[in-house]
């Protein structure tokens, strides 16, 4: 009788308000499945609503990976910044995408440059100088092309300096705003054609990646985007 070798089946919380309008959302199953059958990493997922994130029992401690997906304004936004904080502080794994990137950046301003001001326009219509601003132009529906900084955890999970990624969002960073953050750590490492940041990341973290676009929404879901592959084998790591 032919023997396999046991495989480690990982714990990730997906943190958002779950909704079948929300088409992310309902692609994870699938990519979950894709994974285990096409790359043998196992992800044993919890979903995890914004509300119940910030709590001692509902919260992302000892998980083996968090995402935070798509779909705000969140329930919470507390929630949401307490995934991307206890994920950061703890080395969880991490990937942020379109509101989770918009909500990472967010965290990174407020906990660690001290940034207590820093506000999301869409949570926050009237705040005095937002770091999350509506887009000049929406990106529902759109796809762009990325220029990925070289020697990167970007360039390393895609595996090429130029990409081309979906997206489905109005918001994303002030570019006059981030300074502070790289100042502080914080490593911007894709952008498109007009400079704009649609990547970001944490050196020294053991996988933390957050990008404006949908990887989740690539191809027809039968063959996961390589950032959520990368996820799952972070998760897959830590778990070990």
């Amino acid at each position: 009788m032919t023997s396999f070798p046991k495989v480690a089946t990982a714990r990730i919380a997906l943190v958002g308000d779950r909704s079948d309008t929300i088409r992310s959302h309902t692609r994870i199953p699938a990519l979950f499945s894709a994974l285990a059958a096409r790359d043998r990493l196992h992800l044993d997922a919890y979903w995890i609503p914004t509300e119940e994130a910030a709590g001692p029992d509902g919260g992302v401690h000892g998980f083996d990976a968090v995402w935070l997906l798509p779909g705000s304004p969140y329930r919470s936004e507390a929630g949401a910044l307490a995934a991307v904080r206890t994920a950061r502080e703890e080395g969880i794994p991490f990937l942020g995408t379109c509101a989770g990137f918009q909500h990472a950046l967010l965290e990174y301003a407020r906990t660690v440059c001290g940034l207590a001001g820093a506000a999301h326009a869409e949570n926050e219509p009237g705040a005095a100088d937002p770091l999350i601003t509506p887009l000049a132009c929406s990106l529902v529906g759109h796809e762009g092309a990325i220029r990925v900084e070289p020697g990167s955890l970007a360039e390393r999970v895609i595996g090429a300096e130029h990409t081309v990624e979906r997206y489905h969002c109005s918001y994303g960073p002030a570019a006059g705003r981030l300074a502070e953050l790289r100042a502080h750590g914080m490593r911007f490492t894709g952008t498109d054609d007009q400079g704009e940041v649609r990547i970001a990341e944490l050196p020294g973290h053991p996988f933390f990646l957050a990008t404006l676009f949908q990887p989740e929404l690539a191809g027809d879901g039968t063959r996961p985007h390589p950032v959520v592959r990368a996820l799952a084998a972070a998760a897959v790591r830590h778990r070990g």
